[in-house]
């Protein structure tokens, strides 16, 4: 091979490799790219990351915390913890009632649901707002939440039973914010 073949040869290679170094470039960025659509998609429609205001689930969720809610639940357990909102609030709280109980609280402090005394782990005495003992059918199609710290959170004694379509989802796991 000539000098000038050679030379030739060269520039061949070089500019082969350069369009291959683009190609992947440009493979690279499309990648990237459709890891942020579907990164963006799972944490908007899919997942919701939001923090926490308020103590009314205290001990189990505090206030600052990180909470992650699976939006896309659509079946719900009594004792599930749930983000819902009221009057374009966004709460927490746990589901007492399903649809179809029967939900009474006495004045001492007694939660019954469908004639069944529940306790749980609850820390705090649900006591009825008035004073006065009630008892509330949560119809279909709602349920009936309270927060854990019943002493002070506003919830189902105050707003009645939610609806599901005001369910914004099942809390899965919370990260705690310790004087950040």
């Amino acid at each position: 091979m000539t000098g000038s073949e050679q030379r030739i040869a060269r520039v061949i290679a070089k500019r082969r490799d350069q369009v291959l170094a683009r190609q992947e470039t440009w493979a690279l960025v499309r990648r990237v790219l459709l890891l942020a659509v579907i990164a963006f998609a799972a944490l908007t429609q899919v997942f919701l990351i939001t923090q926490v205001d308020g103590q009314e689930m205290f001990p189990a969720v505090k206030d600052g915390d990180l909470a992650l809610v699976y939006r896309l639940q659509r079946s719900y357990m009594r004792g599930d913890v749930v983000a819902y909102e009221v009057n374009g609030q966004m709460r927490f709280g746990r589901i007492a009632g399903m649809p179809g109980d029967e939900v009474a609280i006495s004045t001492n402090g007694t939660l019954l649901v469908n004639g069944l005394i529940q306790s749980g782990e609850i820390l705090f005495p649900t006591e009825p707002r008035n004073g006065e003992a009630f008892t509330c059918s949560v119809p279909d199609g709602c349920y009936y939440i309270l927060g854990d710290y019943r002493t002070q959170a506003e919830d189902s004694r105050d707003f009645g039973p939610v609806p599901a379509q005001d369910m914004t989802g099942k809390l899965i796991t919370i990260l705690r914010r310790r004087g950040l």
